[in-house]
């Protein structure tokens, strides 16, 4: 399947948005909806993912400081094209804005992944949405799109 991802704006598209967002993290994962929606969100760079029908079948976001989340695909297009073109799109735009490097806060269990794809620890274990969290960062040139899955 192709995949198209395109920047959006968080004033213009945001009930798209939190409604790809509400229904994989507060419906599917069982995330409290008021840790979901941020005041990163006004601020971020979005973005949406089209299949070849052109229906929105997720989302994803890169904050300022380069925090990629809120990676959030409908489960019938988790897989490896989807992630690869959400992903890569998030890692050129973050090189296009200068970054450096970029960052993911994932939970516990999927840090030896990320780790076997570039990303190295930063700081301590922290709590998001009563989920144990370690915040990882990589060269915003060497991303790799394997680890990627949902990604709060």
């Amino acid at each position: 399947m192709i995949y198209h991802v395109d920047k959006v704006s968080w004033k213009q598209t945001q009930g798209q948005l939190r409604q790809i967002r509400e229904r994989v993290f507060v419906c599917e994962l069982h995330l409290p909806k008021q840790v979901e929606f941020d005041q990163h969100d006004k601020t971020a760079d979005h973005v949406l993912i089209r299949d070849e029908n052109d229906q929105a079948v997720g989302t994803g976001r890169l904050c300022s400081d380069g925090l990629i989340s809120r990676i959030a695909i409908f489960k019938d297009h988790r897989n490896r094209q989807a992630y690869q073109s959400l992903i890569g799109y998030l890692a050129d735009l973050a090189q296009q804005k200068g970054l450096e490097e970029v960052f993911v806060q994932c939970i516990l269990d999927e840090v030896p992944t990320f780790i076997k794809s570039g990303f190295s620890k930063q700081g301590g274990v922290f709590m998001e949405a009563g989920i144990p969290r370690q915040r990882l960062k990589c060269p915003a040139s060497m991303i790799n799109s394997e680890p990627f899955t949902m990604l709060h």
